[in-house]
């Protein structure tokens, strides 16, 4: 199966593709066609960057008939806003030429517009779990007529802590349905969920998460702290024509808004960043920017930019090496799309170089080091998280001192006095209460 027509598709179909420019099917999308076709449930393994939501949308376009109801017939969670309104972009690409309703609704935008939208009717249901939730709490959407279920980036969406949605939003969709789950790593948690709700799943598995891309070229760097890679990444990122749309991965949102503010003052407006404590409309304002070549580097946090599908990006930047040796795979599967040649870089510390050995041991791949160039100050200032403990900087002098352990002499004899209390509970403490009153009859004789 080499090309699209061999699958037998519609011709609404066949010409959106055709549109988009795609010429044969993605090894995913070859599998799971034929499965997801059948009605079966399924299970897909594929890293980032095969054409998941396209190997689920297919067949389910092909099948999807007119309908002038209300309800949603066809339910899609993901785990972020921005893969909502991606989703629903590459849906609203696919079905061109088909007569199909889709709407995405997720949090940090108004819900009673949603609730307006939903009103309308739609066929096609994209979500986040906690949105659609609150949706269905309060009636505004009803999930009664729902035939298909698909759960993309599960693992994120468990990791993201929305089990407990999950599990709600199963006790409102009708038991009779097809669940299509698609994830780039399999874990515990994911697999408790299959047992829980899947029905003898047929399982797709596609370039397994440790299997390093071949087009793709990996290269690292050894770096002394976070300001020398700052140094070094401004250093490298100065050739426009070769770094034209870069992507930086850090560890969280603080170390991203801190390189942010580092770039801004090399780069000047060309930077973006993206993570969860940013608005909605900053986040959606970045994305866009980036993916129109308005800027040329992005700052994003793995959770943020798990997912989201950026056209020809030239450099995927590890600024931090992640924990998780899978998490290194999601990040460099945002370059090298479509069968394109990318590029992705990692820059270590000591302290990560334990993190950069499992990434290897994964991959069964040893990334090829690159000497750290010459012209690229190493800087000495160390930020918060990466000072000794023992050590504080004077303010004064600029320099760093030893922090005192204890104190630096012995208490002088005033200081040594304990609170005692005022005076009357001094005397308090001196007079004694007797214990009983005393012989009643004793004293009774004594007053006659």
């Amino acid at each position: 199966m080499n090309t699209f027509e061999e699958l037998n598709i519609k011709k609404q179909l066949h010409n959106a593709i055709e549109d988009l420019g795609f010429d044969k099917p993605t090894p995913i999308q070859k599998e799971a066609y034929p499965v997801i076709l059948s009605g079966k449930d399924v299970v897909g393994i594929a890293q980032t960057g095969t054409g998941k939501t396209f190997a689920y949308m297919l067949p389910i376009l092909q099948q999807l008939t007119f309908s002038k109801q209300v309800h949603p017939r066809v339910l899609i969670l993901v785990p972020t806003r921005e893969l909502v309104l991606q989703v629903v972009e590459n849906i609203e690409s696919f079905a061109k030429y088909i007569s199909v309703r889709v709407l995405g609704v997720y949090g940090g935008a108004n819900i009673n517009m949603q609730k307006q939208a939903v009103g309308q009717g739609t066929d096609i249901l994209v979500a986040t779990p906690g949105r659609l939730y609150d949706l269905a709490l309060c009636k505004a959407v009803q999930l009664k007529a729902i035939k298909k279920l698909i759960i993309d980036e599960v693992d994120v969406m468990l990791d993201s802590g929305f089990r407990y949605q999950l599990t709600n939003i199963f006790d409102l969709i009708p038991a009779r349905r097809q669940n299509i789950m698609f994830s780039a790593t399999m874990t515990e948690e994911v697999d408790a969920l299959i047992e829980d709700f899947f029905i003898a799943p047929a399982r797709i598995s596609i370039a397994v998460s440790g299997t390093p891309l071949d087009n793709i070229a990996q290269q690292c760097y050894r770096v002394a702290n976070f300001n020398t890679k700052v140094n070094l990444l401004s250093h490298i990122t100065r050739n426009k024509k070769e770094y034209s749309k870069v992507l930086v991965f850090v560890s969280n949102k603080k170390r991203a808004d801190r390189l942010f503010e580092a770039l801004e003052k090399t780069n000047g407006s060309k930077v973006s960043v993206i993570h969860s404590n940013k608005s909605q409309n900053y986040r959606i304002r970045s994305i866009q920017e980036f993916d129109q070549g308005v800027n040329r580097i992005l700052v994003a946090t793995d959770v943020m930019a798990r997912g989201l599908d950026f056209d020809k990006i030239s450099h995927v930047i590890n600024f931090d090496t992640p924990d998780y040796p899978e998490n290194y795979m999601h990040r460099i599967g945002r370059t090298g799309r479509a069968e394109e040649q990318g590029q992705s870089i990692l820059f270590y510390t000591k302290k990560e170089e334990p993190a950069k050995k499992a990434i290897e041991d994964l991959m069964v791949y040893e990334i090829p080091r690159i000497d750290f160039p010459e012209e690229v100050e190493i800087s000495t200032e160390l930020i918060p998280e990466e000072r000794p403990a023992n050590l504080i900087i004077d303010p004064i002098v600029n320099v760093k001192i030893e922090a005192p352990t204890g104190a630096f002499h012995e208490k002088k004899e005033k200081n040594k006095k304990t609170n005692q209390g005022g005076s009357y509970l001094r005397k308090m403490k001196v007079y004694k209460k007797p214990k009983t009153r005393g012989d009643k009859n004793f004293n009774r004789r004594k007053k006659k």
